[in-house]
């Protein structure tokens, strides 16, 4: 029988500090990436071996927890592969870029995001210098306002300092969480690598395009996540831009400020949506105040148990002499049991992005 544990809600209990003992089948641990200075503006893997995080959970949403090695099958470019190393341990090492929007689209409600990033930064960042973090700030510009740390205190500092106000350099932030920060020996197996991106999606001020950002995110093995600001009642023709960068790395979006209404009854006395928002939750109100701050504090910790309970499943492609060698590699990941959802990262590139001279560029900016 498959035991599903649904994911708590509560922040200070999701990410408390623990051990990692390692289960692994057949293989030593992957090679690490040697961490290098920051100014020399490389962040990058030879993939010889695949990492593969992976997320299981019923039609509900709630996490499935008791798969072993046995229950996975990977294919690559079709093929079935063998999987080398897994582990489900929880509160696995971690490197984690927190990308903050600070454009005009996030004025209206950053104040109640601010909080709450701060509290999902202590309980990723407990303290332990197995888990460590870093923070980009994007408008008109990106910027790497704290490099590569451990310490949370440092990341939350600057988290109250910063006040929105530009444009949108989305795809620029991007592009400097894989190119300018400082990496961390063992990425991107021990640590893994992921982006948390608090943001609309939209972009308005970047030299960097969609597609290049994409590119560079799968070649360096990370998986992002992104938490929307969109307001309720608000169009978004960029909202597909955090969907696409989620679902090709395994990621997924949250919508907090879509959801303050999904437990009333649209309609009724007690909830009729307009501009004021309903009988309920009318705008100024305490009560809209505290199903906002609930929702976003939900979103929150639902990607941070997603982060901390995920599969995580290696192999070395075996491929036969005179097979293809695209460019890009195509995974599917399948369990042995029907009705769950799996999320994982949909490809890898073979080879690190050659060379240098794009992300020398970016820093001379």
């Amino acid at each position: 029988m498959i035991r599903m544990n649904r994911a708590p809600f509560v922040l200070t209990l999701l990410l408390a500090p623990a051990a990692w003992p390692q289960q692994q089948s057949g293989s030593a641990p992957a090679p690490a990436a040697v961490a290098q200075p920051a100014e020399q503006a490389n962040i990058q893997v030879n993939v010889n071996e695949v990492i593969v995080p992976v997320t299981v959970t019923d039609q509900k949403g709630r996490f499935v927890s008791n798969f072993t090695a046995n229950d996975f099958r990977v294919f690559d470019e079709g093929k079935p592969q063998r999987i080398e190393f897994f582990s489900h341990d929880q509160k696995q090492p971690v490197v984690i870029g927190f990308l903050l929007d600070m454009s005009n689209n996030t004025r209206i409600h950053w104040k109640r995001y601010q909080e709450s990033i701060k509290e999902m930064v202590w309980n990723l960042l407990p303290g332990d210098k197995k888990y460590t973090g870093y923070l980009i700030t994007y408008a008109d510009d990106a910027e790497l306002a704290v490099n590569t740390t451990w310490d949370g205190d440092k990341i939350t500092d600057q988290i109250d300092k910063v006040k929105p106000g530009g444009g949108s350099a989305l795809f620029d932030a991007i592009y400097m969480a894989c190119t300018r920060r400082e990496p961390v020996q063992g990425e991107p197996y021990e640590p893994r690598r992921v982006l948390i991106i608090v943001g609309d999606g939209h972009d308005s001020a970047s030299k960097k395009s969609f597609e290049e950002v994409l590119e560079i995110a799968q070649r360096n093995l990370v998986t992002i996540y992104g938490i929307s600001t969109q307001a309720y009642g608000f169009g978004n023709p960029s909202q597909d831009v955090l969907e696409r960068l989620a679902s090709e790395t395994g990621g997924k979006v949250e919508y907090p400020l879509q959801n303050i209404y999904k437990d009333t009854v649209a309609g009724t006395y007690f909830c009729n949506p307009s501009d004021e928002g309903c009988y309920s939750y009318t705008v100024g109100t305490g009560g809209y105040e505290a199903a906002i701050s609930k929702s976003i504090i939900n979103s929150i910790g639902s990607i941070s148990a997603d982060i901390s309970t995920q599969y995580v499943l290696r192999y070395i492609p075996s491929l036969a002499p005179g097979d293809p060698q695209p460019v890009y590699r195509h995974i599917r990941v399948d369990v042995n049991i029907p009705d769950v959802i799996i999320r994982a990262r949909k490809g890898y590139f073979p080879a690190s992005l050659p060379g240098g001279a794009n992300a020398q560029e970016l820093s001379s900016r």
